[in-house]
């Protein structure tokens, strides 16, 4: 037990370091502030999902006693329950009764492991309810949730601007800063849920190899390529973008979701395409040219969303030969 309190606060500070060094302004922090998981995740599947959860209340703690109460608990739902949670499925695991509860592979009496699939569904789930409670936070009226996010990117640009309240907004290099302000109110929880989705699996993903490195991953490495979604995954699309087109908060909260989840079927469809390439010569430049597209231009997230629908739909790994019984590749 002493070994988990040690380890735990000691992921602990160095994660309220990592999000602390935003407040510096550095470019380098802004990198930094989205590692802070790790540290958290490394503790939690290293040792247990009880040295996570040490470290996440350790920095919380740690950055309310510094910058004020209101940070432990913004902490706590931005940064650390997330990441103990995902964690905390990551280590789930049941003995398997028959081999068709977990493929023809499993024998009874093995571990069955919580599927990959299923964690990326939960870290698009918790990225769209960060998202969520933050817009809601800015907002200053939900009766007009809109104009209250509107006015919370306002304040924002007239603090980087200088523009004195009152006066018009004025903005270096944009002839319509009305324009900008009506585009962020609609882009930006987008942008946000999608990023927050990418780095929550990130992080998850760069623990899981850090700590296999360490030989303290309890799990075995599990087969990413052949990564599945739940089947409900696309319903869940459904209604979400469904009831995107209701006016308000609650249109806007399933847009937010909407946007994480098809952020989530990007990645089944890189997960394919890292399948059906196996044992193909030219596929590291075919899947660096993919990763440097999205990186770049961003826009290329669509077709492979859209292809990850085509896979659930359509099973299209199940085509190619390779995919299932190619060379082992190493982990993505």
């Amino acid at each position: 037990m002493l070994q988990l309190l040690v380890i735990g606060v000691g992921a602990g500070v160095v994660t309220a370091l990592l999000f602390a060094s935003v407040a510096s302004g550095a470019l380098l922090s802004i990198f930094l502030f989205y590692l802070a998981p790790l540290p958290i995740m490394i503790a939690a599947l290293g040792w247990s999902s009880l040295a996570g959860l040490i470290g996440a209340v350790t920095a919380a703690a740690g950055l309310a006693f510094t910058f004020g109460t209101f940070f432990f608990f913004s902490f706590l739902v931005i940064v650390g329950l997330p990441a103990w949670w995902l964690c905390r499925l990551a280590l789930l695991s049941r003995t398997v009764d028959a081999p068709a509860m977990a493929g023809p592979a499993a024998a009874p009496g093995d571990l069955e492991w919580y599927p990959p699939g299923r964690l990326v569904m939960w870290a698009a789930i918790l990225a769209s309810a960060v998202v969520a409670a933050a817009i809601l936070y800015a907002a200053s009226s939900t009766d007009n949730f809109h104009t209250g996010l509107r006015n919370a990117f306002e304040r924002v640009l007239r603090l980087q601007t200088g523009t004195p309240a009152g006066s018009p907004l004025v903005m270096r290099g944009v002839s319509n800063p009305e324009l900008l302000l009506d585009v962020m109110v609609t882009v930006v929880p987008l942008l946000a849920a999608v990023l927050t989705t990418v780095t929550h699996l990130f992080n998850l993903w760069l623990a899981g190899r850090v700590v296999s490195v360490s030989g303290r991953l309890r799990r075995p490495w599990p087969d990413l390529p052949m990564l599945t979604l739940p089947k409900q995954a696309p319903l869940f699309l459904a209604g979400a973008i469904a009831l995107s087109f209701l006016p308000g908060v609650l249109g806007t909260v399933a847009t937010v979701f909407a946007a994480a989840l098809l952020m989530a079927f990007a990645i089944l469809g890189l997960a394919v395409l890292h399948a059906i390439t196996r044992g193909t010569g030219s596929r590291y430049f075919m899947l660096a040219g993919i990763y440097g597209a999205v990186f770049v231009f961003s826009w290329p997230v669509i077709p492979l969303a859209l292809f990850g629908l085509a896979e659930a739909a359509f099973n299209i790994r199940d085509r190619f030969p390779n995919a299932r019984h190619g060379p082992p590749a190493p982990p993505i």
